[in-house]
């Protein structure tokens, strides 16, 4: 139960950050009203796949954090 604990705390931090990069680019500042930001939550999961196939490319890495 803790590890699927751990799981769910390490999705909400990785959608928080791919959530921030996206409002951080000025493209969306005129786009989302209030209701839309009190609408935006780190909890959605349509991109997990916990069954079936993971393909993982180990060449590229996440773009998370610093915009290089």
């Amino acid at each position: 139960m803790l590890c699927l604990h751990l799981l769910q705390i390490c999705l909400v931090f990785v959608n928080t950050l791919m959530i921030q990069q996206v409002l951080g680019r000025p493209e969306w500042t005129d786009k989302l009203t209030v209701a839309d930001y009190r609408g935006l939550t780190p909890l959605f999961y349509t991109h997990v796949n916990p069954y079936g196939t993971f393909r993982l490319d180990m060449s590229e890495r996440l773009r998370l954090g610093h915009n290089r």
